[in-house]
């Protein structure tokens, strides 16, 4: 067995490695130790910690090897070899440390009432800042002369997953916060997260430097039902409720035109083709002397009932049209129009250019700070 009078280690090539364990078994007083920046040893025998060095050069004496002192033969003038081993452990922080949820979280949005299968992804630092609590749940299992970041990631993996999904399972069940809508509920979830995770590192004397949720996704299927929601709420808010339902019942009909099987098949035995839905929607408004008699919609032409709100066919607002009138010549002119039609006054509100506050079309001076306004 090699016996060392100057142990260091130098570092490895990557900046993964977490712990390593010197390459010797026999040590005797008088070798210098030197420890780099960010950096410890710890001197182990017979499986207990016997000391922790810090940064520095140390040469080994029974002074600052008091528990080893006990134990060397210190015949000979106190150079005969003892047997420890030495671990030098990474004391810097890793901030690139990066985590994602093994399984998708099955739930229900409380929104849209759809099943989706949601993931997390993220981001931590980490360090060491109990040397002798971490090596201690470390030594019986190092099998290699260096453990890196990976291991102590797969170490956690299982809390980190279980912690992060009942965490975000809470805030979308619970809280009744839709996932579609849970972006900027993201902080909040990280600070919930590195709280609850923390005394878990903690007990193996690791400390969580912080903690980021970067993404919270599902699949493109449950994003396409979500959307299909949307759409038919757009197209119920537009056509309003009984407009809705027509069109629907349209639309089923129109399916059942283009099936060839069951009842559709008998439609299309019967002659119905697949524009039987706009033709019994007009046949329909023809036979309807409500309808006949109703709103003829100014954009396509469409016949309504007198009471329809939207135009059946494109969609259009059939309420009236507000009318306002023109500050500078009193012409009668359409809400939203932006010039009078009898003498071309500009009716948009003007900004003021000393405090930015809106003034009426046509005001002479602010009404916030009183500054004169351009004609």
């Amino acid at each position: 067995m090699p016996l060392f009078d100057r142990i260091k280690f130098d570092g490895l090539n990557s900046r993964e490695w977490l712990v390593y364990r010197f390459p010797a078994e026999q040590i005797k007083l008088g070798s210098v130790l030197i420890v780099g920046e960010g950096q410890a040893a710890v001197f182990v025998s017979r499986g207990s910690i016997a000391d922790v060095f810090t940064a520095g050069s140390h040469v080994l004496s029974t002074g600052n090897l008091p528990i080893l002192g006990k134990l060397v033969n210190l015949a000979y003038g106190g150079q005969t070899p003892f047997p420890a081993e030495v671990y030098f452990v990474n004391l810097t922080t890793k901030l690139d440390m990066h985590w994602g949820t093994t399984d998708p979280i099955q739930l229900i949005d409380p929104k849209y009432f759809v099943r989706l299968h949601i993931r997390a992804f993220g981001q931590f630092g980490v360090k060491i800042a109990d040397v002798s609590s971490f090596l201690r749940e470390l030594i019986g299992s190092l099998g290699d002369s260096a453990v890196k970041y990976q291991a102590v990631l797969e170490f956690y993996k299982g809390v980190l997953n279980t912690k992060v999904k009942t965490i975000v399972s809470d805030i979308i069940i619970n809280q009744k916060i839709s996932a579609f809508e849970i972006s900027p509920k993201l902080e909040q979830i990280s600070a919930e997260a590195f709280n609850k995770l923390s005394p878990d590192f903690m007990r193996y004397g690791l400390r969580v430097v912080n903690f980021f949720i970067q993404s919270v996704n599902f699949p493109d299927e449950d994003t396409a039902q979500i959307n299909k929601i949307l759409e038919d709420k757009a197209a119920f808010e537009i056509m309003g409720d009984s407009r809705y339902a027509a069109k629907r019942s349209f639309d089923v009909y129109e399916g059942a035109a283009n099936n060839q099987s069951g009842v559709a098949g008998a439609f299309v035995a019967g002659g119905m083709g697949i524009g039987m839905g706009s033709a019994l929607t007009r046949s329909v408004a023809a036979q309807d002397p409500a309808q006949a008699a109703g709103i003829k919609c100014p954009d396509c032409g469409a016949e309504n009932k007198k009471e329809a709100r939207f135009c059946w066919d494109c969609g259009r607002s059939l309420a009236p049209s507000k009318k306002k009138t023109c500050f500078k010549c009193g012409a009668q002119l359409e809400e939203r129009a932006k010039f009078c039609c009898e003498c071309g006054a500009s009716q948009e509100e003007k900004t003021c250019p000393k405090c930015g506050a809106k003034t009426a079309p046509g005001a002479k001076f602010c009404s916030e700070c009183g500054e004169k306004q351009e004609e």
